[in-house]
């Protein structure tokens, strides 16, 4: 994409915009509100609003590289806190993707410089899951189902903040979801927490 076309994409986006609806971009400017929080990957190939088929604030969309919830993460926690308890959204979706390259790099023992204080993070999800991805001889296999592992974690690291625990007593659901970029499929893990957190619900349990 040339970027000295941006602007005249925009100039003929607001034009089709106001064409359909002369007060579409006052409703717009009114507020959002909302129904789903997606945390996604940053990689160009995977947009969220594409993905879903969302118009513009019916997404509210959080993306950084491998679609990492880290506990200790401010700018995740940030947006966690303000789609739950302020935007009051119904679902909370960790979207991750086949051939991801943030999941390939954490499978790479190499020294990735600033890379690698993230990547470590996706590494422990290798290492939670080592029997399972090791017992996998087919390379590409072996990183998407680190991938949907990962998504899995990541949900995991949703469900341990005490604000999502309140809100998914008040119905809040939890999803992890994959796209896969050789079909343009998005696939819903169908993720089973009360199985996933069986042995630790005890000490994640916080709202009590």
């Amino acid at each position: 994409m040339k970027l000295a076309k941006v602007f005249e994409h925009n100039k003929n986006w607001v034009a089709s915009r106001l064409a359909q609806d002369e007060n579409y971009f006052n409703e717009l400017a009114q507020g959002q509100s909302p129904e789903i929080l997606y945390i996604g990957c940053s990689d160009s190939r995977v947009t969220a609003e594409e993905l879903l088929g969302a118009q513009p604030g019916e997404v509210f969309v959080h993306r950084n590289i491998a679609n990492m919830v880290c506990t200790i993460d401010m700018n995740t926690t940030a947006v966690l806190d303000y789609a739950v308890e302020h935007l009051k959204v119904k679902h909370i979706v960790v979207c991750g993707h086949y051939n991801c390259g943030g999941i390939k790099s954490a499978m790479i023992p190499k020294d990735l410089g600033l890379l690698n204080p993230w990547l470590r993070n996706i590494r422990d999800v290798y290492r939670l899951h080592s029997e399972e991805l090791n017992a996998i001889e087919n390379e590409g296999m072996r990183y998407n189902r680190l991938a949907e592992l990962n998504v899995q974690e990541q949900c995991v690291n949703v469900v341990k903040n005490p604000f999502v625990q309140r809100a998914m007593e008040n119905g809040l659901q939890v999803h992890g979801w994959i796209f896969d970029l050789f079909t343009g499929k998005l696939i819903d893990l169908e993720i089973n927490f009360d199985k996933v957190l069986k042995d630790i619900r005890q000490i994640y349990n916080i709202t009590e």
